[in-house]
């Protein structure tokens, strides 16, 4: 090709150029944002709760630890003791009355076998604990009474203690210390079971919270985007 066809073919090219950018592709917007809203809750917060509380943390068994746990035979009883005594002094409503009445003859019907109990227990601190024992003994106590005081689970603690001291007053001092083994569980239940519902709650809440979406009205549109034929730029 001579040089004077090469001269004349430029411009028809940027005319050709000059054509195809005038022929903008569309490009189809991006639907706007999903908003992601989570189901509405379906697990209540136990009444008494409130956000944050700190709770045992439940074991890979399901089951969650409690002061009431482990126990000798002797610990068993007193912790009963304990958790009875904390009802007919924290109880109010109308369960007191019967509370009250079945802590008091509870300790009279089974004055020997507490009293019995309260000695083993203050050997097996005596031994372990030596000449600190005492002390190892009170703040035990005060951890167990300090259990036995959690507000939220009061309402439950307290409905179980009326039936298990009905239920004392019916039982031989011989069978005393199984009474205690086998009902002490059913004392911690009012705990464990404020735990259980505690963590649905919290677990349920917490499986939401990342989700942060925002709607929007507003469609966002790229700039078009112009697309030319390589061929224009090839010359014979």
């Amino acid at each position: 090709m001579t040089r004077l066809c090469r001269v004349l073919l430029l411009p028809l090219a940027i005319a050709a150029m000059s054509g195809c950018a005038r022929r903008q592709v569309a490009v189809a917007p991006p639907p706007p944002p999903i908003a992601l809203v989570p189901p509405a809750s379906s697990i209540a917060m136990p009444a008494g709760a409130h956000p944050g509380m700190l709770i045992p943390v439940m074991r890979s068994d399901g089951s969650y630890p409690t002061p009431n746990q482990g126990l000798s035979p002797a610990a068993s009883i007193w912790h009963l003791r304990a958790g009875l005594n904390f009802a007919a002094l924290a109880c109010r409503g109308p369960e007191e009355g019967a509370i009250i009445a079945g802590y008091n003859a509870m300790l009279n019907g089974q004055k020997t076998v507490l009293a019995q109990a309260e000695r083993s227990l203050a050997a097996e601190y005596r031994a372990s604990g030596g000449a600190t024992w005492r002390d190892s003994y009170d703040d035990a106590m005060t951890r167990l009474y300090n259990y036995y005081a959690l507000a939220p689970a009061k309402p439950a603690l307290c409905t179980t203690a009326e039936r298990l001291l009905a239920e004392a007053a019916t039982v031989p001092s011989a069978d005393f210390t199984a009474f205690a083994a086998a009902r002490l569980p059913e004392l911690d239940a009012s705990f464990t079971d404020f735990y259980r519902a505690y963590d649905a709650w919290r677990n349920q809440r917490q499986a939401f919270a990342p989700i942060i979406a925002i709607a929007s009205s507003t469609t966002t549109r790229l700039p078009p985007r112009i697309e030319i034929d390589p061929a224009i730029f090839r010359l014979p």
